[in-house]
């Protein structure tokens, strides 16, 4: 099983830096950390090097506050960074295991991990030991998200990978031979991960399509569906998961985690004026010219063609916009609707201080939720 462990310190999420917040039940976070990985860093890549280099100084100024939390059906609750392993423009760091390395080494008690490493770019054996190294660090405390994704561009894959001749079948081969390594040893096994072997560090499977579903399922791994900007296979992507699950050595039974876009002001116009920035975003994206977060434009939707319109309204669909009664009752939906263990919160808002109003918000509305359910 996975172990849930006892309340933590929880830092806030940060979209810029594309981490995603882990939601389960009860929180408390480490609110300076929050800032300190919320600062709009995708205006410059100085301002991403200043903000993680500061983060130990925030770390110590840190208060304790409440955050994003929702129902689940166990009591405890578990709120953790996770850092991508992406190799896009507006990332802050495509070195996650550097960046887990500095957060874990500034905290004390909250988990991080991967969301995720994108493993056909990468040597299981090179993963294994960068993750056993965190482990040996900070055990108890990393986890390690898989996707099967290039993240990248051809040429930029080409670059990590000195080949492009791998298979999609590689992929399934690759999350078991990385497993293998995190297991206890075996005789006459000639290949070790130093450290890693004997650690069990935990593994999730990312996707937007049933192919991580049914992998996640036949290898008995807890799964997190990456609703908030892929939502089209959500419904049927859990229900074969679920229907599917093999049990495993980490896992008993289905585990859960469904992505989530929340975008709260104090009125429902700047909330959905905050969001501009974000269909902007993704609007860039699926036409060939992917770039940094740019800053939000009023009026915007009038401004869209239908077949753009279609466009957002289908990607942005596992999303609340709103003030906070709006957002509660469209988050209450979501989690009616999944049934998920917990909840990735992702929030593309270019103002630093309206991101964090954003959670404050986000962090009054889970809390209520999670009182009503207590």
């Amino acid at each position: 099983m996975i172990q849930r462990p006892e309340a933590d310190p929880q830092p806030d999420l940060v979209t810029n830096l594309e981490c995603l917040l882990f939601v389960a039940a009860e929180a408390v976070t480490e609110r300076r950390l929050a800032e300190a990985l919320a600062t709009n860093i995708d205006r410059s890549t100085y301002e991403c090097v200043r903000t993680l280099g500061d983060l130990d100084r925030w770390i110590a100024e840190a208060t304790e506050a409440g955050i994003v939390a929702v129902p689940v059906s166990w009591p405890s609750v578990r709120i953790a960074i996770r850092l991508p392993a992406s190799h896009a423009t507006a990332v802050a760091s495509a070195a996650t295991a550097v960046v887990i390395g500095h957060i874990a080494g500034g905290t004390t008690t909250i988990r991080v991990g991967a969301g995720g490493v994108m493993l056909p770019n990468h040597a299981p054996l090179v993963i294994a030991e960068q993750f056993g190294t965190l482990e040996s660090l900070y055990p108890g405390r990393i986890d390690l998200g898989l996707g099967r994704a290039p993240g990248t561009d051809q040429i930029t894959a080409h670059a990590l990978r000195r080949t492009l001749t791998g298979e999609i079948d590689d992929y399934p081969r690759d999350v078991m031979e990385l497993r293998n390594y995190f297991a206890d040893p075996e005789p006459n096994r000639r290949v070790h991960a130093v450290p890693g072997m004997g650690l069990k560090v935990p593994l999730w499977i990312l996707g937007s399509s049933l192919y991580g579903a049914q992998l996640a399922a036949m290898l008995g791994l807890p799964y997190a569906f990456a609703s908030h900007f892929a939502p089209a296979a959500l419904d049927e992507a859990l229900a074969t998961y679920r229907e599917h699950f093999q049990p495993s050595a980490q896992l008993s039974e289905p585990y859960v985690m469904v992505g989530f876009n929340i975008f709260a002001a104090d009125t429902d116009t700047e909330a959905r004026f905050l969001r501009t920035s974000s269909q902007q975003s993704f609007l860039k994206l699926r036409t060939g010219n992917p770039g940094r977060l740019p800053p939000p434009v009023a009026d915007f939707e009038t401004r869209l063609s239908a077949p753009e319109r279609q466009l957002l309204s289908q990607i942005t669909a596992s999303s609340a916009v709103g003030a906070p009664d709006t957002v509660r009752k469209e988050l209450c939906a979501f989690i009616e609707r999944t049934q998920a263990d917990e909840v990735i919160v992702s929030s593309h808002i270019y103002e630093h201080e309206k991101r964090l109003r954003s959670f404050e918000l986000a962090a009054q509305i889970g809390a209520a939720l999670q009182e009503e359910s207590a």
